[in-house]
């Protein structure tokens, strides 16, 4: 894992050393073992490394032999010993035994087209001489980010946004559009970020760049919708998902370094940590977080599986005052407003697994995606049965099952307002978004705490979905409806959130590599050409997966009830601690002056908050404060005072 950031200038000469040198300054926590640079006419191109394979050797920007292809890369590529052989037998010759060397030599071989050969997560920059064409690149799903600006034949890109910002020429400001977008759909859509100008490139993409200008492609595409009728058994087809997973699991335990693994107690970690235990490492080191406050704690269903497992395994308790302490460093590194408090303690334990001396971490994130884990996908298929009958009594009473903390405690009120807000739309069943409607519009309310002057530069939910909407497949309804929903799912969250904001960005800020076997290319690709019932069958959730893992994964995990990976919000803000931060920022004279949001009502929330200590506050208010505090810390840091490298 490393950093990367480059400039190209078609239109000027101008001296990038100075800039470069900037970039790399703040991107040492993605590669705090070496930085290396190249300039050459119009590219300029530098690089922070994480050394984890050719610890000696491998320092990049690496060329071909005869220096006409140079190439920087944050990532890995996990099948590259297979790709090495082939390209030796071509006649390619190398210096290094990086990963990273293959990709001048695929290049001279398959140009764009290279993409397709690759396994990996990867963020990659290559410069072609010959053509004076820069080829920016990035992993199919996402894993690895890769920001851009563009302006007047001259483009600046980087691993990090704060890289870009180094070169003191480009201008920041919010994107006030994004950040409605954020408070309806936890993310930024498509190439968006929360600045201005500002772009990501896209999972599953490739873009060239020459005098001639900038083209965007789509090399990969989430293969939905290609679903064939399976005549296997569903312990065939669970012998063969075990197979890929663990085939996914060996390649990415390739290292020069350690790997450990984190292990939350849940189906999915639990389930690729027994695999690597069982198969290839029986020292492996598993990694957890705990919290004080027991109603988000899953230390229990941890302490099973790693009495179960027989990993060698460090935790770490966080408290509400510990998500405090670092929240403002987790914006620096999201470079978004955040809605929940849930990457601050991934932040935490990732400076445990960097203090434990490993570089390298497996997750089990992309499981609930790709397997249809959420309640959000069970809520889909109650409504769609509940539509065919929307008097029946009966079927909104499955709702139990997806909420049977609601109806145990009997509260006539809140299973009233659960059942009305499934309701709500009920019979729009041909919508294109009809599984994550009721959730936008829920969200968008948190936009009631917008300054008049945001609300009007804001488009409204219906704006909103009809500009998502253009952005799908062709042949999108054609789709089976979890199909569809899991889509959704995976193109607005995974990468924009999950792998973004609680995955890479907390992971690097220690110089931590996560890597994720169900993200594998062909997990995805086999998983989303099953027939949905042997994704969801009935509303039992990640069917294939559980009978995949039987026998490796105690069954009181694997049946365990669904719990959400979450942290405490504004209770680690305004409870029984004050951050100084907290009181600056949430004053009526900041939030005043940066004009985001309404002081009024920002400070109603505020009193109720301290009021009740942070408890007891609605979902929907947690939301808004967390949403408040981020982009007030986002602008605090990246806007008015944003540091000279």
């Amino acid at each position: 894992m490393c950093g990367i950031a480059g400039i190209v200038n078609f239109k000027n000469f101008e001296d990038k050393e100075p800039t470069l040198h900037r970039m790399a300054g703040y991107l040492r926590h993605r590669g705090p073992d070496a930085a290396g640079f190249y300039s050459q006419g119009p590219v300029g191109l530098a690089h922070t490394r994480l050394s984890i394979i050719d610890l000696t050797s491998g320092n990049q920007p690496i060329h071909n032999e005869d220096q006409s292809i140079w190439v920087i890369f944050n990532g890995e590529i996990f099948n590259y010993p297979e790709l090495k052989c082939k390209l030796q037998s071509r006649g390619h010759q190398f210096y290094t035994q990086t990963d990273t060397e293959i990709l001048v030599h695929m290049y001279e071989e398959y140009n764009t087209k290279m993409f397709s050969y690759l396994n990996g997560q990867f963020a990659l920059a290559l410069w072609d001489i010959k053509t004076q064409t820069l080829l920016l690149g990035r992993d199919r799903m996402g894993i690895r980010p890769l920001f851009y600006f563009h302006a007047h034949n001259r483009l600046v890109f980087a691993s990090e946004i704060k890289a870009i910002f180094a070169d003191q020429t480009i201008p920041r400001k919010l994107d006030t559009q994004n950040l409605s977008d954020l408070f309806t759909c936890w993310s930024t859509m498509a190439h968006g970020t929360s600045f201005q100008n500002i772009f990501q490139l896209e999972p599953g993409h490739y873009a060239l760049f020459s005098k001639q200008g900038m083209s965007l492609n789509q090399y990969w595409e989430l293969p939905f919708g290609k679903t064939s009728f399976r005549k296997e058994s569903v312990d065939e087809l669970a012998y063969e998902l075990n197979h890929l997973i663990m085939d996914a699991a060996r390649i990415r335990l390739r290292a020069d370094v350690s790997v450990g693994a984190y292990l939350s107690g849940g189906l999915d970690s639990t389930y690729t940590s027994a695999l690597v235990k069982n198969n290839f490492n029986n020292k492996l080191c598993s990694f957890s977080v705990g919290f004080t406050n027991k109603n988000f704690d899953e230390s229990p269903y941890q302490n099973r599986a790693v009495e179960h497992l027989g990993t060698n395994h460090k935790t770490i308790n966080c408290s509400h005052d510990d998500i405090g302490n670092v929240f403002p460093k987790v914006i620096w590194h999201t470079e978004t407003p955040i809605l929940r408090t849930a990457p601050a303690p991934l932040l935490i334990l990732s400076n445990l697994v960097k203090k434990n001396n490993f570089k390298v971490v497996l997750t089990g994130e992309g499981a609930d995606e790709i397997f249809a884990g959420y309640n959000i996908f069970k809520a889909d298929k109650v409504r769609r049965f509940w539509a065919k009958f929307p008097d029946s009594r009966l079927r909104p009473r499955l709702l139990e099952k997806l909420y049977p903390y609601v109806f145990s405690q009997k509260n006539s009120k809140s299973i009233k307002f659960l059942e009305e807000f499934f309701k709500k739309g009920l019979e729009d069943i041909n919508s294109p978004v009809y599984s994550h409607i009721q959730r936008w519009e829920s969200n968008s309310h948190l936009k009631i705490f917008f300054s008049e002057n945001l609300k009007q530069q804001s488009q409204g939910i219906e704006d909103f979905v009809k500009r998502y909407c253009t952005t799908l497949p062709d042949d999108y309804m054609d789709w089976d409806p979890l199909s569809r929903a899991q889509y959704c799912e995976i193109k607005i969250f995974l990468s924009n959130y999950l792998l973004s904001s609680q995955g890479d960005r907390m992971s690097m800020a220690n110089s931590i590599e996560g890597r994720y076997p169900f993200l594998d290319h062909r997990v995805v690709e086999f998983a989303a050409s099953l027939p949905p019932m042997f994704r969801m069958n009935g509303i039992t959730e990640k069917y294939i997966l559980k009978h995949s893992a039987r026998g490796m994964v105690l069954d009181e995990l694997i049946e365990r009830p669904k719990q959400p990976y979450r942290a405490p919000m504004t209770q680690a803000f305004l409870g029984n601690t004050t951050h100084e931060y907290v009181h600056d920022l949430l004053s009526e004279t900041a939030i005043k002056n940066a004009g985001y949001f309404d002081h009024k009502k920002t400070n109603r929330l505020v009193k109720k908050c301290q009021k009740q200590g942070g408890t007891l506050l609605s979902e929907r208010e947690n939301m808004a404060l967390i949403g408040i505090l981020s982009t007030q810390l986002l602008d605090f840091q990246f806007i008015n005072n944003f540091p000279a490298a």
